[in-house]
């Protein structure tokens, strides 16, 4: 899975206005978070080259996160480990964000059911990150999104199920500076990413859900459906596998209601007592 850096601009917040931000606390968990899933050392100098900071400032960011027990140095200069401190974080986040037992239960008789790899991912600046994960013994594993795994916000259907569920000042917020990210490249792949966009978030709209047909850079089709509480940030639900099992008239047919109505028992379960 090709790495995708954590999303710039910290402290904008959605309708492009700027709230106080400590810079020093901002670096430090931007290097805890150019840490992605299949990650086991990163140098300083890959830290520096994924989150964009001065390598002197990647030495002392990483030295203060080994000296407070959230990063580990390696003895023979492989560079530096997550730390099981860093699973704290994440734990409450993880079940606040949908990760239950009720809700993995489900995703996994799904992925045995459809013979489809399934995630559940939530927004993390320009990007989703996937939360849970459940495979198909029917596809090779390799082909699994990890726990931690990043996919673009404006570039895969989960990231389109997401944005159909947000209000419309937000969205387009979220768009129109995930098309300024330099890796987007040139005003014609910018131009690409508006109409594809356009067109999954209006299919969401009509059919609760949408479809990728390996748009990923990978022979692989997904197909994702938003999950929304009220008062609670949305999450995506995909499904995925190999393009040449999962076609488009499968995934509007079977997957893509089945998803939906996925998606709404999760929703009707966070809501009961």
């Amino acid at each position: 899975m090709q790495y995708l850096p954590p999303s710039p601009p910290p402290g904008v917040t959605a309708t492009g206005q700027r709230r106080p931000v400590v810079a020093p606390f901002a670096r430090a968990l931007s290097i805890l978070a150019a840490f992605m899933a299949g990650d086991r050392w990163l140098s300083n100098s890959e830290l520096a080259c994924r989150t964009g900071l001065p390598a002197s400032t990647v030495t002392r960011m990483t030295r203060t996160l080994v000296a407070l027990g959230y990063l580990r140095g390696a003895t023979d200069a492989r560079g530096y480990c997550l730390c099981p401190s860093t699973l704290a974080l994440g734990y409450q986040a993880a079940t606040d964000a949908g990760m239950d037992s009720a809700t993995h239960q489900r995703m996994r008789l799904f992925a045995e059911h459809h013979k489809v790899h399934v995630h559940l991912s939530v927004r993390d600046r320009l990007d989703l990150v996937v939360v849970d994960s459940c495979c198909t013994s029917a596809i090779p594993a390799s082909l699994q999104l990890g726990v931690g795994a990043r996919l673009g916000l404006a570039s895969t259907a989960a990231g389109w199920a997401l944005l159909a569920s947000l209000p419309d000042a937000e969205r387009s917020y979220l768009l129109r500076s995930a098309e300024l990210r330099p890796a987007v490249g040139t005003a014609e792949k910018r131009g690409q990413i508006q109409r594809r966009s356009s067109e999954a978030i209006g299919q969401v709209r009509e059919d609760g859900f949408c479809v990728a047909l390996g748009e990923s850079g990978r022979p692989m089709t997904m197909v994702a459906a938003p999950v929304q509480w009220p008062g609670e940030a949305p999450l995506a639900v995909s499904c995925m596998g190999p393009s040449m099992l999962i076609g488009r008239s499968r995934s509007v047919r079977e997957l893509g209601p089945a998803l939906v109505r996925m998606a709404q028992d999760i929703q009707h379960a966070r809501r009961q007592p």
